[in-house]
């Protein structure tokens, strides 16, 4: 026996006035066709829900039951309903995300969190790579969309820019340049540097080094994977690093001082890729969220 959930309905209301006049006026239907509706019910579960009064009606022991499992059955339905609603909008189901690890934290976080807190039945399945792992899972259709640090020369991937990222230098704290509040890019000239490879991103590589030693004089000593071990062997003393502001101080290191450049100040740009073909609906709706004003 499939139940109507729409009598379902009436009875709850009627439940909750104890009254047909003032139930109908809820339901906004006639008080005969609540009554009709109420005894087709009774009819279909062939059990007496409801005693009429000449002041209103109560329910039966077994319409108290109904009630109980209606309610039930009723808001699963409107959640459901609201589930497929949210579906057809685009508003949930799920998106495979990436971040950059140099940009952890921040404004980036920040979008997610809110993403989160705006569309709480969407599944966010994220990881965490850097820009040519992210690139790759892009065009492989892995991911949907990435953080990445442009320029990106991929055909097919698109980058909505966010808002570009400083870069400060991290020095060993015994180093003569540690005492400084700016630092003038000629001082750099044949320091030995340590940078993560550049294959990992070769846009913010170039973006770098074009913008610390725009005359030459980069002197590459070492790589490591990424900028908490950048930071690490700064550490150690012997190298210097350029590592974007957010990620810098996020990961506060003994024995490291950080130090703004002399201007122009040099930045590094942050994007949020897609593919346009294998966006989904969701996805759509974190790109509007980080234009959003």
């Amino acid at each position: 026996m499939a139940l109507n959930l729409r009598r379902l309905g009436y009875l709850v209301v009627l439940a909750e006035e104890l009254n047909f006049t003032r139930a109908a006026a809820r339901l906004h239907i006639a008080q005969p066709a609540l009554s009709q509706q109420i005894r087709q019910l009774e009819k279909e579960l062939g059990a007496e829900l409801v005693v009429r009064r000449r002041t209103g009606c109560a329910l039966t022991e077994i319409g108290e039951l109904v009630v109980a499992e209606g309610r039930d059955l009723t808001a699963r339905v409107d959640a459901a309903t609201a589930r497929i609603q949210a579906a057809v909008q685009g508003r949930s189901g799920r998106i495979r995300l990436a971040y950059t690890r140099s940009a952890r934290g921040g404004a980036v976080d920040a979008l997610i969190a809110r993403y989160r807190e705006r569309f709480p039945d969407v599944e966010v399945l994220a990881e965490t790579g850097w820009t040519a792992l992210n690139v790759a899972g892009l065009l492989a259709g892995r991911l949907d969309l990435a953080f990445v640090r442009p320029p990106i020369e991929e055909a097919g991937i698109v980058c909505c820019s966010m808002e570009p990222e400083e870069l400060l230098l991290a020095l060993p704290e015994g180093h003569p340049l540690a005492r400084l509040k700016l630092v003038a890019r000629e001082r750099l000239v044949g320091e030995p540097v340590v940078m993560w490879p550049r294959e990992n991103g070769p846009g913010m590589y170039d973006r770098t080094v074009e913008q610390v030693w725009p005359n030459g004089g980069f002197n590459h000593a070492r790589y490591e994977p990424d900028d908490e071990q950048l930071l690490r062997a700064v550490a150690s003393g012997g190298v210097i690093a350029v590592v974007p502001a957010g990620r810098a101080r996020a990961l506060p290191m003994p024995g490291v001082r950080l130090r703004r450049f002399r201007g122009p100040t040099p930045t590094v740009g942050l994007a949020l890729a897609y593919r346009p073909e294998h966006l989904p609906a969701a996805g759509q709706d974190l790109l509007d969220l980080l234009y959003e004003k």
